[in-house]
């Protein structure tokens, strides 16, 4: 059990019926009357986001979600195909579930899945990735006085947008969370 007055951000509980992680909460002290919580929950099962208040000392019961490395193996159609590298037990799970969390991994790259009683709810790709760039335009030269940047296709066939420096051919680092450039390798 944890009480609305000890959450924190990543936190999953259970509420509704549902399961709830807290994407961000904030105590807030009016000058007049109660204190409260007021908190963003996403459900794991469908994404949607809520907006939700409560008294500091509402308790709820804690989700158990289980992280377990997987490798990500390959796509065959609508189903993507991992394998859990201590027990050999590989699984497919369908392009609903994935959606664009792989747009940065290569095949034979290591995930987390996040499962609770047994449901893949989400994959978390690992935090920065090295991708080669298989299609990007030219820079113009004069064109750098304003940090200008210009589209690029990974080989993963994400699209993302690197500085004009970057030629098609490098290898660059990027931060899955925000899918931006960092630098080159």
């Amino acid at each position: 059990m944890v009480s609305a007055g000890d959450f924190k951000n990543g936190l999953t509980i259970q509420m509704d019926n549902g399961i709830w992680q807290i994407i961000e909460f904030q105590h807030v002290k009016p000058g007049k009357g109660a204190a409260f919580v007021r908190t963003k929950l996403k459900n794991i099962v469908s994404g949607g986001v809520v907006e939700k208040s409560f008294r500091p000392t509402e308790k709820f019961d804690l989700a158990h979600i289980e992280k377990k490395d997987y490798q990500y193996l390959y796509s065959d159609g609508d189903l993507y195909n991992f394998m859990d590298n201590e027990t050999f037990e590989q699984i497919a799970l369908a392009s609903e579930d994935v959606g664009d969390a792989l747009k940065f991994v290569k095949e034979n790259e290591m995930v987390k899945l996040c499962s609770h009683a047994g449901k893949v709810f989400s994959i978390e790709p690992p935090l920065f990735v090295e991708l080669e760039i298989t299609e990007s335009e030219p820079g113009v030269k004069g064109d750098t006085a304003t940090g200008a940047t210009k589209p690029a296709i990974l080989e993963t066939g994400a699209r993302i947008m690197v500085p004009l420096f970057v030629n098609q051919g490098d290898v660059i680092k990027i931060d899955t969370r925000t899918g931006e450039y960092l630098s080159r390798v």
